[in-house]
């Protein structure tokens, strides 16, 4: 299996010739069609049909849009390469079904290969930390072209996560196992479709995320709990303050220092 290196740049897998400043498309399918058609023309990728069948049925699982007008979506399909990547830039915004309920003005399509399953939490990781400063949203959302565009997005520096805290869909890996222990009782059509869905998840995974966690299912029967209250709902045990402070209000994955769990933020909390 190849491995990834410790720091590069979006630029790295992002030419300007993958940029379509001025999407044309009206919602979201369209869209998606938009940036395939691209990756198409560039010879990164070799079937769209499959790929867009893929990327819809990662958006009916979970949206991939990451609020503050950005989407993600992706998946995780051989493409010839390592990755392919397209970005879209939206004026009147699309729906994205947002978690913020806002329309989408910049989308990152993201397809990568099978034998990189980290890769995805790689650019999760540098995109997430960029995306979170005001001053690097306004500058991607006043480029006035697509060189702006690309200069922008140039500067996203990918780095891997560290080991602590684990830059990824914190509540992807809660639905994987709320699935999973679904899967427990179901059975004929909804067993078939909940294992679909386990696989599409755990396809976005990293293997030594998903090592763990089986670990944990298999011993206590759930392996992700909430904190809820500064308290761990896994072990019942107060959670360290600067733990506590970083966990609130993020979509990061940690894990508890007592029960070994993973540890994400509870809805209550994100909701108020």
């Amino acid at each position: 299996m190849k491995s990834l290196p410790q720091t590069s740049y979006l630029s790295d897998y992002l030419a300007p010739a993958q940029i379509i400043f001025g999407l044309k498309a009206k919602d979201k399918i369209q869209a998606l069609e938009e940036l395939l058609d691209v990756l198409a023309k560039q010879k990164l990728i070799k079937n769209k049909k499959l790929l867009l069948t893929r990327i819809i049925d990662r958006e009916r699982l979970e949206s991939t849009a990451i609020g503050h007008n950005v989407a993600l979506p992706h998946a995780r399909v051989d493409t010839g390469g390592d990755i392919a990547v397209a970005v879209g830039k939206s004026s009147a915004g699309i729906d994205f079904e947002a978690v913020d309920d806002k329309k989408v003005h910049v989308i990152i399509l993201i397809v990568w290969n099978p034998s990189l399953p980290g890769l995805f939490n790689h650019l999760f990781a540098g995109l997430a930390r960029f995306l979170r400063k005001d001053d690097f949203r306004r500058r991607l959302f006043a480029a006035n072209n697509r060189t702006e565009l690309y200069n922008v997005l140039s500067e996203v520096e990918l780095r891997l996560p560290r080991e602590d805290r684990i830059i990824s869909r914190a509540s992807l890996l809660k639905k994987l196992q709320t699935i999973e222990i679904k899967m427990r009782k179901a059975k004929g059509i909804q067993l078939k479709q909940l294992k679909e869905q386990a696989k599409l998840i755990r396809e976005e995974l990293d293997r030594a995320l998903l090592d763990r966690y089986d670990r944990l299912m298999q011993r206590y029967g759930f392996a992700v709990a909430e904190m809820e209250d500064g308290v761990c709902q896994g072990c019942n045990i107060n959670v360290a303050t600067g733990m506590r402070s970083a966990i609130e209000g993020s979509n990061d994955i940690f894990i508890c220092e007592n029960c070994g769990k993973f540890l994400v933020a509870s809805k209550k909390k994100k909701n108020k």
